[in-house]
């Protein structure tokens, strides 16, 4: 009789501590993937970086933050699907509406009004690329008047370098491709973009180059809905495990990019 009502104990507490389990991690789900699947926001470029990510002939994204979308859905349990944009900051709106559940873009504070952001993945410095890399070698060198400077629109960037530039105003474009086809039209003379993402460009423009110094530095995040904190402290948990075991490290590798390194863990 006694070991009947021990075992009975055992199972209802057994019982019990599953049916917690199974009511947090629906509790989860309901605020990180809502539709039961996770939506998540990259942004493609021609060239990929550690943020861009670049699209195959079937329109198909593959990169550093595809990498690390579809390993967060794995770790969920649920499906996933891309939402495509030309600049972070229609990620940024997609994520602040609800219409996408996570995305990745470059953290500064006018974005913390919209959305919360989980650790960043990466570190970088905003510079410019300059049309004539003879006469324009220097951040300060861009600073003159009559230099005509772009950027791409809504984003942490072209925000920087309004601020920082006294002697011009940089002009908003709509994605890296059409920033480059003015470069190359000579229509503009300094791209203000991520120093990485700018090398490869370099390459692709004749007599260009990336001027030294920087107007800017800041992290790339991951980013969620405002007022979702099991989606917040999950997503966060994900990109320190993600640093610890070395997929983000193994995701830079896979795309090219050995010479990047990874954000240090955040501190605790």
């Amino acid at each position: 009789m006694k070991v009947s009502i021990l075992c009975a104990i055992v199972l209802v507490a057994v019982i019990g501590a599953g049916s917690g389990a199974a009511g947090e991690e629906n509790a989860l789900l309901r605020e990180i993937a809502p539709t039961g699947k996770l939506r998540v926001g990259v942004v493609f470029a021609p060239l990929g970086s550690a943020f861009f990510v670049t699209r195959d002939g079937d329109g198909k994204p593959h990169g550093v933050t595809v990498d690390l979308g579809s390993a967060l859905a794995q770790e969920l349990g649920v499906p996933f699907e891309f939402f495509l944009a030309p600049n972070s900051g229609e990620v940024t709106q997609a994520v602040s509406s609800g219409a996408i559940d996570v995305g990745f873009m470059p953290i500064d504070e006018e974005r913390k009004g919209k959305v919360d952001f989980g650790p960043a993945y990466y570190l970088f410095e905003s510079t410019y690329l300059a049309r004539d890399g003879e006469t324009i070698k220097t951040v300060a060198d861009v600073d003159r008047p009559g230099v005509r400077v772009i950027g791409i629109a809504n984003t942490t960037t072209i925000r920087s370098a309004g601020r920082t530039l006294k002697a011009t105003t940089p002009v908003a474009v709509p994605s890296v491709d059409e920033a480059m086809a003015l470069m190359r039209s000579g229509n503009a003379d300094a791209f203000a973009l991520s120093r990485d993402t700018l090398r490869p460009l370099a390459a692709t423009l004749p007599g260009s180059r990336v001027v030294d110094g920087a107007f800017q530095a800041t992290g790339i995040g991951i980013a969620v809905p405002k007022n979702r904190p099991a989606a917040l402290a999950f997503a966060s948990a994900f990109i320190e495990r993600a640093k610890a075991s070395g997929s983000i490290r193994r995701a830079f590798d896979k795309a090219g990019l050995a010479d990047e390194a990874v954000a240090p863990p955040q501190p605790r």
